[in-house]
């Protein structure tokens, strides 16, 4: 192997010109030769004892050239990349400028890890929510105790939305029953969208004990059998119920919650809100603080190093799908997506994630950051007790550079925060949170009740 030529290119890479000569070529062709002849017909050989010379006189001098050059070319390029101390970040992208029997000649682009110029990274600010919290909102953590303990009750009147409707049902399609159609005490939510579009409408002001012809047209979007056709569905109503909410009170507090009276209770779920508001009001800061050191970073990234990136995400992506039993295919398939598309997608995230990385590996070699041997021991110590396994687990599954350079990461990131300032936030036009929203975030609290 001799590299003959060296040159810089854009975004971080650099162009090598690799020469591979006549002997190491010749290794590897009859190699090839030996691994494929057992696959060859030749006529008037026995399988796999034809010479190499008659299969390459039937099949051209070049028939095992391109196997030859994919076993030699992996080794040379590494070998190369090393030769010219280059720090390879990304997959290089190869191609053959010559070959014959006097070797091969192949260019490869190398993406090398880019010079960060870092600019501000101490003293940075950014705005800060104030956490406040008030009695609507601790109301709206309480909405799912509540919902969770409403009951349906039997009701003599007309149904109305926002009722479940017990009906018996059957469709007929010219007359003729058809497949799916019928049901019996089915406990329908007027209001809900759960039925064909016109179906709840209908049943919206009919009595238990009442019966009658609903008239419905079926979408066209709807399954091919009955996409667009009008139909009748006969239906009885059984029973008519209505939700009734739970008296909110020390009993109420006392059935879902470890409280004795409604005011502690409320006084507990405003202390968990606030955690958890302050949580991410302090995480959104630092975000930002972390996007600014970035902003403030020139840097060349070269493409091959976001392809790793991207390929990291992938594979923790289809880990995480497998771990909930489903292959990456059958995502796809249910999705509608490929491969593509969820690279696609997946770019913008590991854009983000190689600029940080750049940016915080700057901010340590400017501070001269470095990982004790004790500091390294005790990270190893503190993952052990958090997955309940041997210490020595932990370094055989975790190579002690990364996870020194994790550690030193850590350590560039405090030392920017640290040294952050908040300023207050902007009252935004819209600060209200909508009520979908709010209770997202109770939801997220809740916990279930607990029998007495």
């Amino acid at each position: 192997m001799k590299v003959t030529n060296v040159e810089k290119k854009e975004k971080s890479t650099v162009e090598l010109t690799i020469q591979i000569d006549a002997d190491q070529f010749e290794a590897a062709v009859q190699k090839a030769y030996l691994k494929s002849r057992g696959s060859i017909n030749v006529p008037g050989f026995r399988k796999g004892k034809a010479p190499r010379k008659i299969i390459e006189g039937m099949y051209g001098s070049g028939v095992f050239y391109e196997e030859a050059i994919n076993d030699v070319y992996p080794a040379a390029y590494a070998e190369a990349v090393k030769e010219q101390g280059l720090d390879d970040v990304g997959y290089p992208k190869m191609e053959i400028v010559e070959v014959g029997k006097e070797g091969f000649t192949f260019k490869a682009l190398v993406s090398v890890r880019p010079e960060a110029k870092l600019g501000e990274y101490k003293g940075l600010s950014a705005p800060k929510e104030e956490v406040k919290v008030t009695e609507k909102d601790i109301d709206a953590e309480m909405q799912p105790y509540i919902d969770r303990a409403t009951r349906l009750v039997s009701v003599k009147r007309k149904a109305k939305k926002g009722d479940t409707a017990v009906i018996d049902f059957e469709g007929f399609d010219n007359g003729t029953p058809f497949e799916g159609g019928k049901g019996e005490n089915y406990e329908l939510k007027l209001g809900a969208g759960m039925f064909v579009p016109g179906f709840e409408e209908q049943v919206i002001g009919m009595k238990a004990g009442e019966e009658k012809d609903i008239d419905i047209t079926f979408p066209e979007d709807y399954h091919a059998d009955l996409a667009g056709k009008a139909v009748v569905f006969h239906v009885k109503v059984n029973e008519v119920k209505e939700p009734k909410a739970p008296e909110v009170d020390d009993e109420f507090a006392k059935d879902v919650s470890e409280f004795e009276t409604l005011a502690d209770f409320r006084k507990d779920l405003e202390t968990k809100l606030t955690e958890r508001r302050t949580q991410q009001a302090q995480s959104d800061f630092e975000n930002q603080v972390l996007e600014q050191l970035v902003a403030n970073m020139e840097c060349e990234i070269p493409d091959g190093m976001i392809e790793v990136q991207i390929d990291r995400l992938m594979d923790d992506y289809a880990m995480r799908l497998q771990s909930q039993g489903i292959s990456m295919e059958d995502y796809h398939k249910m999705m509608g997506t490929n491969a593509e598309m969820i690279r696609a997608s997946a770019r913008p995230t590991a854009l983000k994630q190689v600029q940080m990385e750049l940016a915080l590996t700057a901010v340590a070699k400017a501070e001269n950051l470095e990982v004790s041997d004790e500091e390294y021991e005790e990270e190893i110590k503190r993952l052990a007790e958090q997955y309940n396994i041997p210490a020595e687990q932990v370094k055989a599954a975790v190579p002690a550079e990364d996870l020194k350079h994790d550690l030193v990461m850590r350590k560039a990131s405090k030392l920017v925060l640290d040294s952050a300032k908040a300023t207050k936030a902007k009252k935004k036009a819209a600060a209200k949170k909508t009520a979908k929203k709010a209770e997202e975030e109770a939801e997220q609290s809740a916990e279930e009740p607990k029998a007495e």
